[in-house]
């Protein structure tokens, strides 16, 4: 009975981390119609996801929004990251 209780527990857990996995750019590139975006489309939604995704982080150590070449520099390296 213990075996079954903390065999189940065990599931459970691998079941929750993987569904509150973070979802990728790659992972959120799909159509209206469900299919997985190709092409140019791709590409598009590849760089906007990306820069969606790094553009609230670009703060400095102060706290106040990067601008100028620090902002670049920061995107160019956040994306590359992303």
């Amino acid at each position: 009975m213990m075996k079954r209780i903390f065999l189940a527990a065990i599931v459970a857990t691998f079941a929750a981390g993987s569904a509150f996995a973070d979802d990728t750019c790659e992972s959120k590139a799909v159509g209206k119609d469900g299919k997985p975006l190709a092409g140019a489309a791709k590409t598009s939604f590849l760089k906007k996801c990306k820069a969606d995704a790094c553009a609230p982080k670009a703060v400095s150590a102060d706290g106040k929004p990067l601008a100028g070449a620090a902002k670049s520099s920061f995107m160019k390296k956040c994306e590359v990251s992303a």
